[in-house]
């Protein structure tokens, strides 16, 4: 498959391919892919014959980079035109939104426009150039469009969502940075908007060497948000990324059964010493993405059962999350051992794993997988997917940055909404991003990544608070939403105690 690359009417010159992948019909991530970039063209090669879409990071005037994609295409000699494909491809999805949403309100005029001078690039084709200019202002339409279509049909639902008290009082939570638990200013900001917060765990900090646990850290957090009205979760108990792992276990070559057992005792420690204050528990996260020990599929659901099991064992009332990382599922092109998202969430409901509710990070603004910028009605259409699960959904580690950074951090590789990021703008994609999820009768809680600016974040300058603990507009933004939503429930309980009292 080819593709032929236009911008303002002309082949490119040059082209940064940034976020790049093939894709089948199923969604799933294509393995041993090759996608290169010769001047104006990107050459896909794939290991059959099927038919396959290209998502890659796509600028679009007026909107920013995002990261777009095809639809499905067949192989051909001559390449295909990819304005017009990237044009089709969103223009495909809102016709299949609004059918899934029952959803026909909204802006037909604009819509008209789009779908007009898409069928005249379409009729226009065999000349490249005049297409892709005709394309691009379709995309352009498109874009505005399918953002407005998923704002507005969350909107009534968050707001009946409201009203019914559908809100629990820790739906909006944050994950709190352990260095600054003793600083006031920063709990006091921290209680201002989160009903709910999340303790990290690092299992090679606690347990430096076999059966020496050091859990000063997680006592410090529980001695100070123990006496605060916050509902405490905590985690993850196992991630199998290197930087969460013992060097004792990564030295001692263990095989899987060591290495279950190892799991299983630290797991039963930590969730016995902390059964009374601890609630909720991550109990394993990114097994889908991250696999240091490259575990085969049945060891990888093994795993994740022994994490559940350990945690009910100890304590049976405990809430038990298993966390999804990269819900795309670009890293399953390149990274050996892994499993697709999906696929993964599968296995597990499948399998008959006792948990209670799946997890899904979502970080955006960095050129790294996953992590480059998506829209919103590609995030709306994603939880879409976990609906006919029948397991409420955490969405945790959330950050999106405040301003733009350098290198991997640099908008023109890791995709910018709308424009350069700002205060302004991350508070705007917080908001909508919100309510947004938060009008799925599904998803249960927000978790946001950063109260502050740090420097070990994954997404650089994505704290609510400057690093001295100013506020800026993305904090008071989610102030103000936490006020409106519990107000809101307030007025509505006092209007059906007054007609309870009238009847």
């Amino acid at each position: 498959m080819k593709f032929q690359i236009f911008k303002e009417g002309k082949a490119v010159d040059k082209f940064i391919l940034c976020g790049g992948y093939l894709f089948g019909t199923d969604g799933i991530v294509i393995r041993r892919a090759e996608i290169i970039v010769k001047g104006s063209l990107i050459e896909c090669k794939k290991p059959n014959m099927e038919v396959a879409g290209l998502a890659l990071l796509w600028p679009v005037n007026g909107f920013g980079r995002i990261l777009l994609s095809t639809t499905c295409l067949p192989e051909r000699a001559a390449p295909y035109n990819l304005n017009v494909e990237i044009a089709r491809a969103r223009l495909m999805r809102i016709i299949n939104k609004r059918e899934d949403w029952s959803f026909f309100d909204g802006p037909p005029n604009s819509s008209k426009e789009a779908q007009n001078l898409f069928i005249e690039a379409v009729q226009n084709i065999s000349e490249p150039a005049l297409a892709s200019q005709l394309a691009d202002k379709a995309l352009e339409k498109a874009m505005m469009i399918s953002e407005k279509l998923a704002t507005t049909q969350a909107e009534p639902l968050f707001d009946a969502k409201a009203e019914k008290h559908g809100f629990g009082r820790g739906c909006l939570g944050c994950r709190i940075n352990p260095s600054q638990v003793d600083n006031p200013e920063y709990i006091t900001r921290l209680l201002e908007v989160f009903g709910s917060v999340t303790i990290p765990v690092n299992w090679s900090q606690i347990e430096p060497h076999k059966g020496n646990y050091d859990f000063s850290g997680v006592d410090a957090c529980i001695e100070v948000l123990a006496k605060k009205k916050l509902a405490i979760g905590a985690g993850p108990l196992l991630c199998f990324s290197k930087e969460y792992l013992p060097r004792w276990l990564l030295r001692s070559k263990a095989k899987f059964e060591k290495i279950r057992e190892a799991a299983y005792q630290f797991i039963c420690e930590i969730v016995a010493r902390y059964s009374g204050s601890i609630h909720t528990w991550c109990i394993v996260s990114s097994l889908n993405a991250l696999n240091h020990f490259e575990f085969g599929f049945e060891q990888v659901l093994e795993m994740t059962r022994a994490a559940s099991t350990a945690v009910k064992s100890v304590n049976d009332k405990a809430l038990k999350i298993i966390e999804v990382s990269n819900p795309w599922g670009e890293y399953y092109a390149t990274t050996p051992n892994t499993i697709p998202p999906l696929v993964y969430i599968d296995m597990v409901v499948q399998s008959g794993i006792n948990f209670d509710t799946f997890g899904v990070k979502m970080r955006f603004g960095k050129n790294t997988s996953g992590m480059h910028v998506r829209d919103m009605m590609q995030v709306s259409a994603l939880l879409d997917h976990f609906a006919h699960l029948g397991k409420p959904i955490y969405i945790t580690n959330v950050e999106v940055p405040s301003q733009n950074g350098d290198d991997l951090y640099d908008g023109t590789v890791a995709g910018v909404w709308h424009h350069q990021w700002d205060q302004k703008n991350q508070a705007k994609w917080i908001e909508q991003f919100y309510k947004i999820a938060l009008s799925k009768p599904f998803v249960d809680t927000i978790m946001y990544s950063n109260l502050i600016d740090a420097e070990n974040s994954i997404i650089a300058n994505s704290g609510l608070l400057t690093d001295k603990l100013e506020p800026k507009e993305s904090f008071d933004r989610l102030k103000k939403m936490k006020n409106d939503i519990f107000n809101r429930q307030i007025t509505s309980a006092a209007e059906e105690k007054h007609i309870n009292q009238q009847t």
